[in-house]
């Protein structure tokens, strides 16, 4: 008797959320640890990526910009004590490839920031915006406030300078930005970076690639056919 033709493979699919804030070194840490376990997933065509907006400090006011070792050194009660604490993050990102200069770093209110991001992924660019931001501010020592700046590393990932800058003239994209960290609430997470795998699995924190790759093996596991 001729043999059944083989079954095709159930298609199963993995829809990753990322709460991060820009001028966050744990979530460019967590960032980088989570693309390496995603590159070594068996399934890794099957995940998507969807970035989301979330504010550490959104009592910042929109247009300070201030030295971020003082302002930690005021928080930790000395500048050694930040330096120590930041010291401890320059040695972590080294080991993802990162070199983070905390001396050039500068505290903004990443609002405007946010709000780019979310045209940038209208675009399809979503992913290289958030690396191209994370990366200007936390190892160029780049302003995230500063819209001229915003515009320039918008246009190194494609985003175009005109449109950049009516979006940051105006306030296009802030209610996406707000209902990002509304949803962040819903979700319990009270700080970033926050992951979350087909809404059922979340990841608080930069973990290790081996939680990264447990998790998205769980939420592969557990997903419906397609």
């Amino acid at each position: 008797m001729p043999t059944d033709p083989a079954q095709p493979e159930d298609r199963r699919t993995i829809a990753v959320e990322i709460w991060s804030d820009l001028v966050c070194p744990w979530c460019y840490l967590g960032k980088r640890r989570f693309e390496r376990a995603l590159a070594q997933f068996e399934h890794s065509d099957a995940v998507s990526v969807q970035w989301r907006s979330f504010q550490l400090d959104p009592t910042i006011p929109p247009d300070s910009a201030e030295p971020t070792l003082p302002r930690l050194a005021a928080k930790m009660g000395s500048i050694d004590a930040a330096r120590a604490a930041m010291g401890r993050l320059v040695a972590l990102g080294a080991q993802e490839g990162i070199a983070y200069d905390f001396e050039r770093s500068i505290s903004v209110n990443t609002f405007d920031g946010h709000r780019l991001t979310h045209l940038a992924d209208e675009l399809g660019l979503g992913a290289p915006m958030h690396e191209a931001l994370m990366h200007a501010q936390l190892v160029e020592g780049a302003t995230l406030n500063d819209p001229d700046t915003l515009v320039r590393i918008g246009e190194q990932v494609g985003v175009p300078a005109e449109r950049a800058r009516a979006v940051l003239a105006g306030d296009e994209y802030a209610d996406e930005v707000r209902q990002d960290i509304e949803l962040a609430a819903e979700f319990g997470a009270t700080g970033v970076p926050f992951f979350v795998l087909n809404r059922a699995y979340g990841v608080s924190g930069a973990q290790p690639i081996e939680t990264f790759a447990s998790a998205l093996q769980l939420a592969y596991d557990n997903a419906p056919a397609e």
